[in-house]
């Protein structure tokens, strides 16, 4: 065990990190002055792990479960980990994402008690044939619920339709009929599959002290026997280069249609750095074309074809990527037509340089204010950490990026024929 502290200048930040014997990985992000401390303890494990090899051994799970374990979590036999945490002044919470769950919570005190609770309940399951079937229906009342949420119908009906068979376009809760197969038995194995230590990782940061936190779970996780760690491999069918659908539409009760626009990317980036690189190019080409202060938003917000909600995100990962662009508008057809305009006149013409340039600087700023407080900077520490990536070597890679791989980009990018198209329009009387 070896404790290793680095200083990044670029962005004032040291990190404080150890790998325990167990495997698990403790990231401390110290910050002078700072109040309060926000903890996040995470499984590389998430919606889209629905199939894998255990040592060899093939499994296939419903979907939904990574969020359904999730939740399985925070119950104890003897009383509420939520109530645990309020009562030692912390606030406490877990979310799953596509490729990990996270649990955490953040607090101006307390911090060596609340550490220890986030630790404990979270390697000590409870499941119960009673508590599991209990669970099913809580999940499906938050399934129902998210069935009329437009936003979320009008974001997973694009990746619905961006994918064909990549469990990315499967919803993060599963289906009705999913939930109802998972058994107190699968759960506990997946439990065991991917919560041992060698597959999370703990960031701290804020005013904790590195070494008192790295002290306190080199102490906690001795006290615990572990098995040895399996030995995992994700499983995911060949996804095909078409989009599933070009179009879907459905109808909800909203004020204003919702549309939003996807391009799916089939030359993925396996390593981290070229992932790394690859977001941070697409994400200023994003800024510099179709950003706040680029003509485009301005001329669309002019002509009221967009509102405040409107923007854009790219997703990167090493199996699957895809970018969202969209929000309210009056007139989907039209918002699609100026944008597909704009698009090939910046793929004839290439981005205009000072706004490039603006976008970088922009960038920077963003993450460097972003880095100022605890709960953003853990989790995108976090979500880079685990794809082995370094967060703080953003700014170099901005910096580093020209227009000319920004413009590389925009053409390999916006291929019309990876593109699909979700609308939510007002439900007709």
């Amino acid at each position: 065990m070896t404790v290793e502290e680095r200083h990044y200048p670029d962005v004032d930040e040291t990190v404080v990190r150890e790998k325990l014997p167990n495997g698990l990985e403790v990231h401390v992000l110290p910050k002078a002055g700072c109040s309060k401390t926000y903890a996040v303890f995470a499984t590389r494990y998430g919606s889209v792990d629905n199939r894998f090899a255990v040592n060899g051994e093939e499994i296939r799970v419903p979907d939904g479960i990574a969020h359904f374990l999730e939740h399985k979590m925070f119950e104890e036999p003897d009383g509420d980990i939520f109530a645990k945490f309020a009562k030692q002044g912390a606030s406490a919470n877990a979310f799953t994402s596509f490729d990990r769950t996270v649990y955490l919570f953040t607090a101006a005190g307390q911090i060596p008690e609340n550490l220890e609770t986030l630790l404990d309940f979270v390697q000590r399951p409870y499941f119960t044939d009673e508590n599991v079937e209990k669970e099913k229906g809580i999940i499906e009342q938050e399934i129902n619920m998210y069935r009329d949420n437009p936003d979320w119908q009008v974001y997973f009906g694009l990746i619905g339709a961006l994918y064909q068979r990549h469990p990315v376009r499967i919803d993060i809760a599963g289906t009705a009929e999913s939930i109802r197969r998972i058994d107190k038995e699968t759960l506990y194995r997946c439990y065991e599959t991917f919560y041992h230590p060698s597959n999370m990782t703990l960031v701290v940061a804020g005013g904790a002290d590195p070494e008192d936190v790295i002290r306190l779970v080199r102490e906690n996780q001795a006290k615990k026997s572990f098995a040895p760690a399996p030995e995992i491999s994700r499983l995911f069918d060949a996804e095909p280069p078409e989009v599933g659908s070009p179009r879907v539409e459905r109808e909800l009760p909203v004020s204003l249609p919702k549309c939003m626009i996807g391009f799916k990317e089939t030359d993925l980036v396996r390593d981290a750095d070229g992932l790394m690189r690859r977001e941070a190019a697409t994400k200023l080409m994003f800024e510099a074309l179709i950003g706040p202060s680029s003509e485009l938003y301005q001329s669309l917000y002019d002509d009221q074809l967009i509102s405040d909600s409107f923007g854009s995100e790219y997703n990167c990962t090493p199996e699957y990527a895809f970018s969202v662009i969209g929000g309210e508008t009056r007139d989907p057809d039209a918002l699609l037509a100026r944008i597909r305009e704009a698009i090939e006149r910046a793929k004839a013409e290439g981005l205009d340089p000072a706004r490039f340039e603006r976008a970088k600087r922009k960038r920077i700023g963003a993450l460097l204010r972003m880095l100022d407080r605890p709960e953003s900077a853990a989790n995108e520490y976090l979500r880079w950490n685990l794809r082995g990536g370094n967060l703080f070597r953003l700014p170099e890679l901005y910096r580093d990026i020209g227009i000319g791989e920004a413009e590389e980009r925009l053409r390999a990018h916006f291929d019309w024929n990876r593109m699909a198209v979700s609308i939510v329009r007002s439900r007709k009387a």
